[in-house]
């Protein structure tokens, strides 16, 4: 068997079996098979998609391309959460405490920034000393401690995808269903857990910018972790705006603090409890969603998801002082007031033009080697729907690099869209899938 041929085959409509993708992931993970051939591959994939059993048979090589968590002596349910990506989306740090406090482990091993989304490592890297690069039993130590640890992909669990991850953000094969499924799946299935919630994105600012492209994302994920004894439910939701006020790591960071103190947004609340009451239902902590929400908002107001998050940040070795004071986190030394030129209504906020802009300032990767600047990006002061007077600032730009900015900005003149009437905002959760 050939790498060369089952490039081919891909690239001329075949389906390709499970023991050839089986074979061409075992020997990329070993270094055999070079990054441009997996390249090609991925690229084919991307142009020709991938059936149910073909997606399938890769969740499964990409498990099997390390270690498993075993995490039965963890004496009560292990729930996770994962979101497809979106701008502005930080619902895994408020959620993650909140679950934790509720009474379910969080075995949370998330990914880097993929595309224009921003990633929940940069994010929490932003955090002065926090280590997201923790061993198996250091992460077994901190859901023992405190329910819940969140961390990167280590080099035993899937590493086949934490290689496949880094060289679709590069070659532009990131908005491919079969290859998210099984990327998101091959993570989340390998953790030990029992049950999973998915936030799937649709919009503008998401991977699948359709509702249907986005039911059929779910439901591949749905049939992938039933079909593996696990409990699934996925809420679709909406991604044609940023989620929150803040699109950027540290200020990001900053949101989701004061969403757990009861000064977070509306959407961002709203759509972090809503998971969070979903994953004790799956958890069984609480029998019914509207049981659970009682629950996760009473955590909310009692500051326990709260205190639960600084542990967090304790325990992996931040400073937990950035909870209270938010000048420990990296800030943009420039800001620029961006502003309407007429008036009206806030009609759209483009959210994929909005997270390019924020990784031309900085806050992405354009490259595997791109460094990260953790201070940069936007502060939403309007949102769709809102009413705005020529000359009101629409955002905030936060940035450093002064040369960043004219590009920032130009992508930022498409992103808004100002209307003479105004316009009903979509709807934040669209639908909820079982």
């Amino acid at each position: 068997m050939r790498a060369v041929d089952i490039i081919q085959k891909k690239r001329d409509h075949g389906i390709l079996s499970e023991s050839e993708i089986s074979f061409f992931v075992s020997n990329y993970t070993k270094e055999i098979i070079p990054d441009y051939q997996a390249a090609a591959l991925l690229m084919a994939m991307f142009l020709n998609g991938c059936n149910v059993e073909e997606t399938v048979a890769l969740t499964h090589a990409m498990i099997q391309s390390g270690a498993t968590m075993d995490l039965s002596d963890l004496p009560g349910p292990k729930v996770d959460k994962h979101s497809t990506g979106g701008v502005g989306d930080k619902t895994s740090f408020v959620l993650a405490a909140l679950a934790a406090a509720g009474g379910v482990y969080v075995p949370m091993i998330s990914g880097r920034g993929l595309g224009h989304t921003g990633g929940t490592l940069d994010k929490l890297e932003s955090i002065p000393g926090f280590n997201v690069n923790l061993s198996l039993s250091q992460f077994k130590a901190m859901l023992k401690e405190v329910r819940c640890g969140l961390i990167g992909q280590t080099k035993d669990i899937a590493p086949a995808d934490k290689k496949l991850y880094a060289l679709r953000d590069v070659t532009s094969t990131v908005e491919s269903y079969p290859l998210i499924s099984a990327s998101i799946m091959s993570k989340k299935l390998a953790e030990g857990i029992d049950g999973l919630v998915l936030d799937v994105k649709t919009g503008v600012g998401a991977f699948m910018k359709t509702l249907e492209d986005s039911r059929r994302l779910a439901q591949t994920m749905i049939e992938i972790g039933k079909g593996m004894g696990k409990r699934v439910v996925a809420l679709i939701t909406d991604m044609n705006q940023p989620l929150g006020n803040r699109v950027g790591n540290s200020l990001e960071i900053i949101e989701a603090v004061e969403t757990l103190k009861g000064k977070g947004p509306e959407d961002l609340t709203f759509l972090s409890v809503e998971l969070a009451a979903h994953m004790l239902v799956l958890g069984e902590p609480a029998r019914t969603l509207e049981e659970s929400r009682k629950k996760i908002l009473s955590l909310l107001k009692s500051g326990a998801g709260l205190e639960t998050f600084r542990k967090i940040i304790q325990l992996q070795g931040g400073n937990p002082r950035v909870v209270d004071d938010y000048s420990l986190l990296p800030t943009a030394q420039k800001r620029f007031r961006f502003s309407s030129i007429s008036s009206g209504y806030v009609e759209m906020i483009h959210a994929e033009r909005m997270g390019i802009a924020a990784m031309l300032l900085g806050a992405g990767r354009e490259r595997l080697d791109s460094k990260i600047d953790h201070a940069v990006g936007f502060e939403l002061h309007k949102k769709m729907g809102d009413p705005v007077k020529a000359g009101d600032t629409l955002c905030t730009v936060l940035y450093n690099d002064e040369s960043r900015l004219a590009a920032a900005l130009e992508l930022l003149n498409s992103a808004y869209l100002i209307s003479p009437s105004a316009d009903k905002a979509p709807p934040l959760i669209y639908e909820v899938l079982e």
